[in-house]
């Protein structure tokens, strides 16, 4: 996994609520577990004019320009700016390797659906919790200004803008932790794969039995 401390990003805001996870990969994109190639699909069916399947050539796919993502100002953005419940529905893990195949670091929401919130931190994504107010001026920011960016200094716990405000957020300390160490499940396990190896050879040692070794 990625490490996170410092991330700087234009800012792309989607300002609808109850957002779930079938609306931001679509349930007949499951079927790889790879956590690759599917930013092409995030976000398909608005994205697109036409329904998606996998193993399609999306480059020949007609856009459909009204959606935020296929407007150009805010092409290339890493920030996602969203509304209240954010990930809620399923509790498919395609969902935030789409925002981070796709290129998105960053989500700001007042709230977010508890397994894709825990899954983002899993992916190398930070999914930070923001009062409405601050959301309700942030959306303000991004409409009035194109090229709105941010940064999140995630060691600092803030936000900072441009125009020199700092807007302070809170991170459980162990995910903050697994973040700025590149760990996810996998990479805190192997953090104790010497007592794995030691516990494995000790079980050898007084069980033969249960490996075929006969005594």
């Amino acid at each position: 996994m990625r490490k996170f401390t410092k991330e700087s990003g234009l800012v792309m805001p989607l300002d609808r609520s109850n957002v779930d996870t079938d609306f931001i990969i679509p349930k007949q994109f499951l079927k790889s577990i790879k956590r690759s190639g599917f930013g092409v699909n995030l976000f398909d069916e608005h994205r697109y004019m036409d329904k998606g399947e996998p193993g399609r050539d999306n480059s020949q796919r007609p856009l459909n320009t009204d959606f935020v993502l296929n407007q150009p100002r805010y092409k290339g953005a890493s920030v996602l700016l969203a509304r209240e419940n954010f990930g809620c529905g399923s509790s498919r893990e395609h969902a935030p390797w789409a925002l981070d195949d796709y290129g998105f670091r960053i989500i700001l929401a007042p709230s977010y659906a508890d397994i894709f919130f825990n899954n983002c931190f899993k992916n190398g994504i930070l999914p930070i919790v923001l009062d409405k107010e601050i959301i309700d001026r942030l959306f303000a920011k991004v409409e009035a200004q194109e090229g709105f960016s941010l940064t999140a200094d995630l060691e600092a716990q803030q936000i900072e803008l441009s125009d020199g405000e700092r807007i302070p957020f809170n991170v459980d300390a162990f995910r903050k932790d697994c973040l700025i160490n590149g760990l996810d499940d996998i990479g805190l396990t192997l953090q104790d794969a010497d007592k794995i190896k030691a516990f494995e050879q000790n079980w050898r040692n007084t069980s033969p039995w249960y490996f075929g070794v006969q005594g």
